[in-house]
């Protein structure tokens, strides 16, 4: 595992290197400086999460910490090839946590909620990386390969801590045909948003830090076709070698009305199993999805998962209200990239401490915003969310849980801090599945541009 980030990096640095080589020997290298951008962006993170249900610890997980995203971006070189590097640098820094309030019973193995804990199960002081990306460009294709942040249906990088998730590997993308955006790539290793360290790649069931199983290779492909201006259908594939292949259809629309917009966000994933999760010898080796099986059943831990949605926003002026459903079936629970360190699933009920994703569990979500712009206070939005979650199959009896979350954001628009923003986000969990938990975060943050 280790050789193959070492590869990937070297090739990153060597597509780096030689795109410095191009800036030194020409001045056809004006685009690679010129377009080149670069921020630095300050994030103070607080999180304090109170397990209300049962005596076993942790009854309250509590950090404090202050985070530097320095992130650069090249331009290209000119010419037909054009040859740029990104890169992105990450540090966090301990302002407070104590051992139980950081609580990792597994030790080093994974972080605590904010910070990687050390061999006494303690928060380390501080933790970062470097990620380089070097990219090529010819017309409207573009290569990647390095550090990505994916945002696409079958994979999404997490940024709800206090740095964001990463992962390693390469990616094309291409708008040679008007309308139609296509991508593919191979992903091989994630870090996660409370570690310096690249891990494999895994799903729920499977990712025991000590015991479980962890693969290299992430296929991906698909794209996006704007049908009208308004019409966006969306196709795209996932396959985690040895545990599961996924196919995602998607469908948003715009509609103006005389009165007011409407939004329509259609979203349905068929899943199966791959490779090692197929056989039973492959699912006793530790290749495992999470879901509800009965304990004889040949089955058992294989995935096998449909899930679909429809999320509908309706907005006036400064109100935006939203309903939606979700309904999973199959034995298995959706899945997705899940190293077991913080990860993000593409579905609506993906919020702030739930995801709602469990074998047979239907959803209701309705959600209600506001912008208090149309009151004079720009930049100050508020917006409230509940899920009712019933029908998880278990052995004993379908079961139920809901959550509420409740957001309150204000961005500066004047002044020596123009752009200062700040965010509460509160949310609780009541479930039959899960201990019941509150929690709240407090984030500000600032973004300065260096280039």
């Amino acid at each position: 595992m280790k050789s193959r980030t070492r590869e990937l990096s070297s090739l990153a640095v060597s597509i780096a290197v030689a795109s410095l080589g191009l800036v030194a020997q020409s001045v056809s290298a004006a685009g690679f400086i010129e377009d080149s951008k670069a921020s630095l962006t300050l994030r103070n993170f607080y999180i304090n999460s109170d397990n209300r249900q049962f005596v076993d610890a942790p009854s309250k997980q509590e950090e404090w910490g202050q985070g530097f995203l320095l992130n650069y971006q090249s331009g290209f070189t000119e010419g037909t090839v054009g040859v740029g590097v990104d890169a992105l640098g990450l540090l966090g820094v301990k302002l407070d946590s104590g051992k139980g309030r950081h609580y990792n019973p597994t030790s080093a193995s994974y972080g605590g909620t904010v910070f990687p804990t050390d061999n006494d199960g303690h928060a380390k002081d501080d933790f970062g990386s470097l990620g380089v990306t070097g990219k090529v460009r010819l017309s409207k294709t573009e290569a990647r390969i390095g550090t990505l942040l994916p945002k696409l249906p079958v994979v999404t990088y997490n940024d709800g801590r206090l740095l964001p998730q990463t992962f390693e590997g390469g990616q094309i993308t291409s708008n040679e045909f008007a309308g139609l955006t296509l991508l593919a790539g191979q992903l091989e290793h994630a870090k996660g948003r409370n570690s310096s360290d690249a891990r494999g790649l895994s799903i729920a069931g499977a990712n025991n830090a000590r015991s479980g199983q962890f693969v290299n290779k992430f296929y991906f492909a698909g794209g996006d076709y704007k049908v009208t201006d308004d019409l966006t259908a969306q196709y795209y594939y996932g396959n985690l070698e040895d545990f599961y292949k996924q196919h995602f259809l998607g469908l948003t629309h715009n509609w103006a009305l005389p009165v007011g917009a409407l939004k329509s966000d259609l979203r349905y994933f068929y899943s199966d199993s791959d490779g090692r999760n197929a056989s039973a010898a492959g699912r006793a080796e530790g290749f495992r999805s999470s879901g509800n099986w009965a304990a004889n059943d040949p089955d058992r831990f294989e995935v096998d998962n449909r899930t679909w949605s429809a999320f509908f926003t309706y907005s006036l002026g400064g109100h935006a209200a939203s309903l939606g459903y979700q309904q999973v079936s199959g034995d298995s629970a959706f899945p997705f990239l899940n190293q077991g360190d913080g990860a993000t699933a593409y579905l609506i009920t993906d919020r702030q401490i739930g995801k709602f994703l469990s074998a047979g569990e239907r959803t209701w979500v309705a959600e209600y915003g506001y912008d208090f712009a149309k009151l004079g206070v720009p930049g100050l939005k508020a917006i409230a969310t509940y899920l009712k979650g019933s029908n998880i199959e278990t052995q004993a009896s379908d079961q139920g849980e809901w959550e509420r979350d409740f957001r309150l954001d204000y961005v500066l628009q004047e002044g020596p801090l123009k752009g200062l923003g700040f965010s509460w986000r509160n949310a609780s969990l009541r479930s039959d599945a899960v201990r019941d938990q509150d929690e709240n975060r407090l984030i500000l943050s600032y973004t300065l541009t260096l280039l």
